[in-house]
């Protein structure tokens, strides 16, 4: 039987939502013989308010989140990370240096407007722009893009990006370097496209619902910020056929505690993350909803070395020194977290981090060079350094930071005050560098080491530590030039021993994905390590 044409009655058999004007086919990802339930809608947790839903303007994991399901690039992944595509069917290179992608014909946007490869441009040209002030402009010069690096730093004009338009259905680009995994980059929702008309049209209201196009499986329906946002389902997505979600709800709902009673009354679906202190009860409880799995993610502070004293290697290396990090993972966090050293996850794909050499002692051992580190800069228990460490609104932040306060005064007679900040004020004091010690993650943007190490660069916009270092920055330059695995990662790995030798941020632990996520709920990538989730690929089972 085609699992795409079935009859009225066999789709009520399935219990499936009927679309108001056209039967939903049965979506190919859902097993065969899965009962669906008669109501197709899922509410996720998604931590903090998200600042917009442009994707060439969009800051972290939540935005992430949303944009996956409002735009589509040219490429995704699939449950286990794989690259599928996207708007592109197909995609060609002979020497990674030039990439042809050829566009489905069948792609339109929610306006009914076809996607083309001109939309693409605009959407990268919009990234790399420095009047758009994009958080993410450095990008495609990561990916070696020709002249992103000079239009981002304004000596060259944003046409002159090495993207251009071949004809409707063809995009070609080009690189300055062969980059063999420019492709993996792609997912990233900055170089999805952008539609130019109601941009122009709308200016910065253009992703308010009244006004929003998009070219993913959903629009949105409603925004209360700080509330909910719901999104609805897309008819005019070029793959409706094989979504089954009909409406998606974002809660940002930053209390780990209030998800995990939302969730338990029934109120959500999955949760971005859930309490550390209820870890073990809610395993023994309700084993069938605790999801735990690797995250290519890394948890880390940042040392303002802008401010005294933090330009002094001395007092880095001795406040990082003094974190405890076994603690924090085994007695704080307890859900599988490991301990970092390295700033690059065990968990990339092709690269596994050299252990430092400080990573190797005993945390006795630490805390006595840590002592004698600081002393030597002046401060020790009669003259006691005091900062202030600014983190963002989170019941798990807040017990990390207040247990590195607890480490930094019994060890070092540190005087650690603890400054909880709203996401968007957090976001802009960080950015703006308003801060001397600051909580800080990355999660990959796609499974390849430079993902993390690109951050800590000299011109990277999220070098927040505003760590200047030509060796770092040749050694990785090298890494970019490198057309071999083995000799890539080595450099990968002369980089990761700089960091620990300059210390601009002190690595604290390697994420899991741990949350709550409701046994109906099928489709979830558990197997994704970036935690690439599309709400088209998921369906809510019969309970």
């Amino acid at each position: 039987m085609n699992k795409n044409k079935i009859s009225r009655a066999m789709m009520l058999g399935f219990g499936l939502t009927l679309a108001t004007t056209t039967l939903p086919s049965y979506a190919a990802h859902v097993p065969e013989g899965t009962k669906l339930a008669p109501v197709q809608e899922l509410v996720r947790g998604n931590g903090s308010e998200i600042e917009t839903l442009d994707p060439q303007k969009v800051n972290g994991v939540p935005g992430a989140n949303v944009d996956r399901d409002l735009f589509e690039g040219l490429v995704n992944e699939d449950g286990y990370g794989n690259l599928v595509p996207g708007v592109a069917d197909k995609w060609e290179t002979k020497d990674n240096k030039t990439f042809i992608f050829h566009l489905r014909k069948t792609a339109k946007w929610s306006n009914g407007d076809p996607v083309t490869a001109d939309d693409f441009v605009y959407g990268w040209q919009r990234l790399v722009d420095p009047a758009t002030a994009s958080p993410y402009a450095e990008y495609l010069q990561l990916g070696n893009v020709v002249n992103a690096e000079d239009i981002v730093s304004g000596k060259k004009d944003k046409s002159t990006l090495g993207i251009k338009a071949i004809d409707a259905h063809t995009l070609e680009v080009h690189l300055d370097k062969p980059t063999p995994y420019f492709v993996k980059m792609l997912v990233h929702q900055s170089t999805f496209p952008a539609p130019r008309k109601v941009i122009e049209k709308w200016g910065s209201k253009w992703t308010r619902p009244e006004h929003f196009v998009g070219n993913g499986a959903y629009v949105p329906e409603k925004w209360v910020v700080n509330e909910r946002l719901v999104l609805k389902r897309n008819p005019l997505y070029w793959n409706d056929a094989e979504t089954v979600i009909n409406k998606v709800t974002y809660l940002p709902i930053e209390s780990q505690n209030a998800e995990m009673n939302r969730f338990l009354a029934g109120e959500m679906d999955s949760t971005y993350e859930m309490p550390v202190e209820h870890f073990k009860r809610l395993k023994k409880e309700h084993p069938e909803s605790v999801s735990v799995t690797g995250y290519l993610c890394n948890y880390y502070y940042d040392f303002n070395m802008r401010k005294k004293p933090f330009d002094d290697v001395r007092v880095r290396k001795a406040l990082s020194y003094a974190i405890d990090r076994d603690i924090i993972t085994k007695a704080i966090m307890g859900q599988g977290q490991k301990p970092a050293y390295a700033f690059t996850p065990d968990i990339t794909a092709g690269f596994t981090p050299p252990m430092p050499e400080y990573g190797k002692w005993t945390q006795k051992e630490r805390n006595q060079k840590a002592r004698e580190l600081l002393a030597e800069a002046g401060y020790d228990k009669n003259n006691p350094l005091t900062l202030t460490l600014i983190y963002n609104t989170s019941d798990n932040h807040k017990k990390v930071a207040t247990a590195i306060q607890s480490m930094w005064k019994q060890t070092l007679g540190v005087n650690a005050n603890l400054e909880n900040q709203e996401w968007k004020t957090f976001l802009d004091n960080r950015r703006q560098g308003n801060f001397e010690v600051a909580r800080d993650a990355w999660c990959g943007d796609y499974n390849e080491a430079s993902t993390f190490l690109s951050q800590m660069l000299s011109n990277n916009s999220g070098n927040y530590a505003h760590y200047q270092s030509k060796a770092y920055d040749d050694v990785m330059e090298k890494a970019m030039l490198s057309t071999s695995d083995t000799e890539r990662a080595n450099y990968y790995a002369q980089a990761e021993q700089l960091i620990a030798q300059d210390m601009p941020v002190a690595p604290t632990y390697q994420y899991v994905k741990a949350h709550l996520l409701a046994p109906y709920v099928g489709g979830y990538p558990i197997h994704n390590a970036g935690d690439m989730t599309y709400t088209r690929d998921m369906y809510i089972k019969a309970k």
